[in-house]
Formats: C-alpha cells, structure tokens, sequence
C-alpha cells in the first residue's frame, strides 16, 4: 500500500511548529458544555508557541469582564496560543453565552482571519457552528461564534468507547454532506479533526471552526478537497475502532501498530461493519491506494457523499424494552389476608355469610327501594303508552309527506381526499438574494417526521425586519378544488395560505391571494370558500425561537385535501 499522507490529522502551521499529525488535542473554543477549547496542539506546543513565527505577536492584555463593542463581555479564556486567544463570552444585548477569538490587528494572520470568518458567514448552514460577527475594532480584530452548550465533542464520545454503527453511519454522512455543500461554495476547513465535530442533545452532528480554524493556524492545502475528505475518512475509522489510523497517537487515542501500514477497521476491532469499513478506506486512500475490495478512492467530499448513497441504508436499532418482573401474588391477594394458613389434612369450613339487614333501619330501607322501582315503573309505562298514542296520531301525515317528498334527496356533501404534492419551491420575493434553502424545500412534502425545510436564522421573530415574510410555493400539478391544508412545524409558528388563480405560476407575491392564516405548531388551514388552484403558498410571518436564542422556521409536513 501507497505512503498515506497525514492531512486528515491535521496541517502544519506556517509558524514553524512542527507538524500536528499525532498530538493529542488540550484546547478548543466553539462551545462545548464542560468541554475546554481544543485544536489539535498539545500542552508543550501550546508553552512553545510564542518561540518563533506569528507567535512573537502577544495577543492583547484583556481579562474576564471585559467588554467588546460594549456588548460582548468575556467571561473565560479557555486557549491562549500562537499570538490569539479563544473565550468564553456573553453577548448582553441577546442574553446568550457565545464563542469569541481574538488577535491583535497587526498580527501576520488577522486579514486572512477576518476573511474567513465572513465568508463562513455567508454559507448560512445549519450544519456548521455559525459565525455570528467578525470586526475589527480598537487594533483587535475579534470572530465572534455560536456556543452549543448541549453538544459533545466526538473526541469525548470516543474516549467512552467506539460508536454503534447507526451513529458513526449517521456522523459520516452529515459531516460529508455538509463539507460538500461548503465546498460548493469555495470553503474548505483543513482542519477536520474529532475535536471540530460536535453531536447535539438531538442527535444532529455540527462541524465548527469552517475555514476559521486554518486561517487562525495559517493552515492551507493544494488539495482542500482531498484533504477534508482524508479526514473525514479519519473520523470514519476512528469512530469504528477507537484507534487513530495512524502511527502516532492523537485525541486521546492510540495509533496503529508500527511498520504494518493501513489496515481495514474490521482487521482491527472485531464486529466492525463491513461496509462502513470499506468506506473509510476508501476515504483515507490517496497516491494509488485503494479499498479491499478495490472500489475507487474517494477524492472529493461529492464522492464521498455519493458513496454513502450506494450503501444499504443502515437503520437505527430498535428500541429495547425491559422484561417486567413476575407477577408477585401477596398473601392479601391469595385471601389469607389474617387468617392463619391452613393445616395439611384439616377441612376448612366455608365461612358463614353475613345475615341479612334485620334491623328497623334495614326493613325501612328495603321498602323505600321497592317504593322507588314501583314508581319508575309506573313512569316509564305512562311514557311508552304516550309515544304510542302519539305516533299512530301522525301515521296519516307521515304517509303522505313519505309519499310527496319520497323522490327528494338531500345534497351530499363531497368527500375529502387527499391531494398530491408534485413539486415545491423556495419563495423569497423580498429577501436579498430571491432564494431561501432551496436544497431542502422537497422536504416539506417527503412523509418524513425527521426531516425538514428551514429557513435562515434571524435575531427576532419577525425576520429580524428586513423582510414581511418567506414560503414555500406548492404545485399540485393541475387546478383542483382545495378544502384544507395541514402544516406541522417544529415550534409555534404563524403562517398564511395563499392561492394563485389559474394554471400559471405567479413571479411576484402580488400574484397570491390571502385564503387563510393561523398559528401553532401544526395549523390547519381551511379557505372560508370554495377554492380551485394548482400553486400555493404557505408563507410564513412570524418564526419561533430555537434552542440557541436565534429564530428560525422549520416546515416539518404539508397535507393538502379536497
């Protein structure tokens, strides 16, 4: 087998560190409960840093409680390397805890840093830890970045133990779904490592420190492609064997054997699945190097993620339920309950039941009872002989309307049957770039409860007011009678359903009529009149506020119904 190339562990700095590729990871900052900031250099590096290169620069004097743009306050200096510094913060104005580095204005790296940061910005992926500001401001240049208290770095998954195969399937193909989205936008991270990903209280996998961690390093490639895909084939392999998959030890795990070379996982851990195995060799191939079984290397996260589209889909496991304990007859249940167990060869008597009420108060009872049921007799016979009376009365009428109105018959009501989605599409009429997650909106009618459209993420319910609203537009194919719409979102949002008239598809957000609006977290939507359409709009005006203080839709399901 081909000499292995060290990208997935990490890229030198161009400070003259020497190289990352082994060492375990002591610092990271994007936002990990109980989790120090970590990336990828170890204690020594860290005392060493400042001896050469970038790191002459000192990074500013600053302490915990101070302010940044009077409104980020430091709370926790949580790394403090090569001429930068990572904290812990609260942003006062949002009352929410954040992520900030900073680094002097005039440091070597501080123009590659403040471009990173917002071209980061721009990508807008849910995926990623966002960037939330990046200034430069009194000769400090700050990014500032999401902080995800209920996440958990896969370094501290892994140091429990390997992952069960659904989730290492379910972290592989997130991690390279997203890093093929960035970089179809020309963003690369170079620094893709087990301390950079992230799995949240819901299961959902988030990748922090896109593009910015290499630039606050001074990390680059010629291949950026390749060298995130490597890495990913890294994680791949580690989360199968709790084993670095190479020589050196790194992230608190061992490397391999020395002098053997790269092995498949299922050679080192029993019980490894074989596909995903073969998947991580795939990834972590390169100068010739390939599987077991000789499928083609995996260059680009694109592969990666059309692999993972050619594999048996693996589902999660099914869900185990405990035994319940045998059912424990008790002495009071047996009706033994103060009696004394039984002798063997002794007759039991059958205990004598109670004697009648022969009190005064019992006899008086028994004559009201057969007074009340002599009554309700009597009642119920003058009710029935009443009805019948009453109804022989009105025989001759009934005949006769039977006779005239017999050949009348009510209308029916039309029954409601659902009606089938055809396409749908992002609709931003009033948003700066006309377009709103345009690769997710199949979502909204795929029957998927775990899936999702989402919008971008505002500062406030009401899109931060730079717009009145945003939707999506549903093609039912032709014009047909619509009766109701059912839209389940995640979290209580308020929305509107709008029609166009006629077959044609309008282009402006004039071109849709009101029907109906409500609000919740699943809104029927039912127009007071008869409707006959094909496109409509369900439109959304006011977002619900996510777990991480920003507000954000999410369109779970749409039903349509005649």
């Amino acid at each position: 087998m081909a000499e292995r190339s060290t990208a997935a562990v990490d890229v030198a700095d161009n400070s003259g560190e020497q190289p990352l590729t082994a060492q375990a990871d002591q610092s990271t900052a994007d936002g990990v409960a109980k989790n120090r900031e970590r990336d990828t250099d170890s204690d020594e590096a860290q005392e060493n840093a400042g001896a050469d290169g970038s790191g002459k620069i000192s990074p500013p004097e600053l302490h915990s409680g101070h302010k940044l743009a009077r409104r980020y306050r430091l709370e926790e200096c949580v790394t403090r390397l090569d001429g930068f510094s990572s904290w812990r913060a609260v942003d006062e104005k949002l009352r929410r805890a954040v992520g900030v580095h900073i680094l002097p204005a005039d440091h070597s790296r501080a123009r590659s840093v403040l471009a990173a940061a917002r071209s980061s910005a721009l990508l807008g992926d849910p995926r990623f830890v966002q960037v939330l500001d990046a200034v430069e401001e009194n000769d400090v240049v700050y990014v500032v970045h999401e902080w995800l208290p209920d996440a958990t770095e896969l370094t501290a998954l892994l140091a429990a133990g390997p992952l069960e195969v659904y989730d290492a399937y379910q972290m592989v193909s997130q991690v390279s779904a997203a890093m093929a989205a960035a970089h179809r936008e020309g963003l690369a991270h170079l620094r893709l490592n087990p301390n950079a990903v992230l799995r949240t209280s819901t299961g959902q996998w988030r990748i922090r420190g896109l593009a910015v961690n290499a630039a606050l390093r001074g990390a680059s490639s010629d291949t950026p492609q390749r060298t995130d895909t490597e890495s990913i084939g890294a994680l791949l392999y580690a989360a199968l064997t709790q084993r670095w998959p190479y020589e050196s030890d790194a992230y608190g795990m061992s490397g391999l054997p020395k002098d053997i070379g790269l092995i498949p996982p299922d050679q080192v851990r029993a019980g490894v699945h074989r596909g995903l195995s073969e998947l991580a060799m795939r990834a972590l191939a390169n100068d010739g190097a390939t599987a077991s079984r000789h499928e083609s290397p995996c260059t680009t996260p694109e592969e990666l993620v059309k692999a993972i589209g050619e594999m048996p889909r693996i589902r999660p496991p099914e869900p185990a339920f405990t035994t319940p304990p045998d059912y424990q007859r008790t002495t009071y249940q047996q009706g033994t309950y103060g009696r004394p167990a039984p002798h063997p060869g002794v007759t039991q008597q059958a205990p004598v039941p109670p004697p009648p009420l022969q009190s005064r108060t019992g006899k008086a009872l028994k004559w009201a009872v057969s007074a009340l049921l002599i009554a309700a007799l009597g009642l119920g016979s003058w009710q029935l002989a009443d009805a019948l009376m009453e109804q022989g009365g009105k025989a001759d009428e009934t005949n006769k309307t039977q006779t005239t109105d017999g050949d009348d018959k009510s209308p029916k009501r039309p029954v409601s049957k659902p009606i089938g989605i055809q396409d749908a599409q992002d609709f931003d009429p009033f948003g700066s770039d006309g377009s709103e997650k345009p690769g997710d909106v199949g979502k909204v009618y795929d029957n998927a409860p775990d899936t999702y459209w989402q919008t971008d993420y505002y500062l406030s319910s009401d899109f931060g007011r730079l717009k009145s609203g945003v939707g999506v537009i549903l093609d039912l194919g032709k014009v047909q009678q619509v009766g109701k719409v059912t839209v389940t979102f995640v979290g209580d949002t308020s929305v509107e359903l709008r029609a166009a008239s006629g077959d044609t598809q309008p282009t402006s957000f004039d071109g849709f009529s009101k029907l109906a609006e409500g609000s919740g977290s699943t809104v029927t939507l039912k127009p007071q009149k008869s409707v006959e359409s094909r496109y409509l709009l369900v439109w959304l005006t006011e977002l619900p506020q996510t777990s991480d203080g920003n507000f954000r839709g999410r369109v779970v399901d749409v039903k349509v119904s005649s």
